[in-house]
């Protein structure tokens, strides 16, 4: 069965303000949206990780993201590379709200059972600022959906992002934005380090709520 999608114009209640105070011109005119609006309320914690990251932050990401779940945090992402889907699948094991934002329209989406479960729970809402005709993603809309994402979340967290890597370029930006970025605690990361990023561990993991 097709799910409803709701469109969210500038001027309804439910369009995230914080998209026109952080992206100014390149606000998109509308959203689209399938799920439940109101975990738009709540504080939201992104998650970004390159596409490459080092297999000796493995474990300190699982252990990072099942305090999340058991903290309930809310977290809002793309979760395409493989450590954001790795995050994702540990996030969707526990109750807490997800926002899961495609780099593509919602209008050809095929959404997977445990994605439908969640919406019907009113635990994940499905958001995407790409209109109907951009059905494949591409490195730019990557891009451009990562700045949506970070625009509308609270808090950031970036387990890695490797060197003049897309993601990297993503850290420093949103450190100019002044928005709180955090990542792990390894010296694989002294680069976002040096950039301003703060670091994380389980015992301060209340930083990012």
């Amino acid at each position: 069965m097709k799910m409803e999608i709701k469109r969210l114009s500038k001027s309804d209640p439910e369009y995230p303000a914080a998209l026109s105070r952080y992206l100014a011109n390149d606000a998109p005119d509308s959203a689209a949206a399938i799920g439940n609006l109101q975990i738009l309320n709540r504080r939201k914690l992104a998650i970004f990780c390159s596409t490459m990251c080092p297999a000796s932050l493995t474990q300190q990401i699982d252990d990072l993201m099942r305090k999340l779940v058991a903290d309930g945090v809310p977290t809002i992402g793309g979760f395409h590379s493989p450590v954001e889907r790795q995050c994702l699948g540990i996030l969707l094991a526990g109750i807490q709200p997800i926002i899961l934002a495609p780099a593509r329209s919602l209008d050809r989406l095929r959404i997977r059972l445990e994605y439908r479960e969640g919406i019907d729970k009113g635990r994940l809402l499905i958001l995407s600022l790409f209109k109907s005709h951009r059905h494949r993603s591409d490195v730019e809309m990557a891009f451009r959906r990562n700045r949506f994402v970070a625009a509308v979340a609270d808090n950031i967290l970036i387990p890695h992002a490797a060197a003049s890597s897309n993601t990297e370029r993503l850290c420093r930006e949103l450190i100019s934005w002044q928005k709180p970025v955090y990542t792990i605690d390894n010296e694989i990361n002294e680069n976002l380090i040096r950039l301003g990023a703060q670091v994380i561990t389980l015992d301060n993991v209340n930083k990012l709520i």
